[in-house]
């Protein structure tokens, strides 16, 4: 009876063992889901366009090539009027209106305003396009504070009415970036134009263009 008795202890102690071990995977799964939920159901890296030689980047830290990049396409949308300003500028800055901060939607608002009060706007057709040989540099992004950029960006504006040239120049523009990432459905980029740097943009003459940016301007 006694060594029934023992087996009866050991088979009752091994139960116990095995309720600790499944309670401790209980433990162990309930954090593991709790950790799964808090997760971020989207993540943005921002890659940079040249990896021949590797990269190894945080994951909130932005390359200065896709700042340029975002600053470069998003003006150009702005500044892209097809058919005729008075209606284009203001669907354009509607068209961009979650990559641009408040106060320069409300910048570009009043600007769109003004121009349309100086009759700037009727049937004008507008487009920007970088100029050759005037593409991404690193001395083309200037940081100026975590997630604070300043793009500088030489253009070549063209302006028509009916059909008539009435602008055709290079201007060269320092764009401001501020990262925000407050609604990554309308903005994955996670940053922002905030208008203009400096003294804002200047045209370029002939002998300037081989400036370096910010060199007088």
């Amino acid at each position: 009876m006694r060594r029934y008795r023992y087996e009866i202890d050991n088979v009752r102690a091994h139960l116990r063992s095995l309720w600790v071990i499944i309670g401790v995977q209980i433990v162990v799964i309930l954090a593991l889901w709790f950790g799964w939920s808090q997760a971020p159901q989207r993540l943005t890296v921002h890659v940079p366009p040249d990896l021949r030689s590797g990269a190894t980047l945080a994951v909130d830290e932005v390359p200065p090539a896709n700042v340029y990049s975002f600053a470069f396409y998003i003006f150009q949308q702005l500044n892209r009027w097809p058919e005729d300003g008075a209606r284009d500028y203001g669907k354009a800055i509607f068209r961009i209106a979650s990559y641009v901060t408040p106060r320069y939607r409300a910048d570009l608002i009043a600007d769109m305003e003004l121009k349309g009060k100086q009759g700037e706007l009727a049937y004008r057709v507008r487009g920007v396009q970088e100029v050759p040989g005037h593409g991404y540099e690193e001395r083309r992004v200037d940081v100026l504070a975590p997630g604070v950029w300043v793009v500088w960006l030489d253009l070549d504006l063209y302006e028509s009415v009916k059909g008539m040239t009435v602008k055709k120049t290079t201007i060269r523009y320092p764009l401001r970036v501020v990262r925000l990432a407050v609604d990554p459905e309308s903005n994955p980029w996670g940053l922002a134009l905030d208008g203009f740097a400096a003294e804002g943009p200047r045209r370029l003459a002939e002998s300037e263009l081989n400036d370096k940016p910010g060199q007088g301007g």
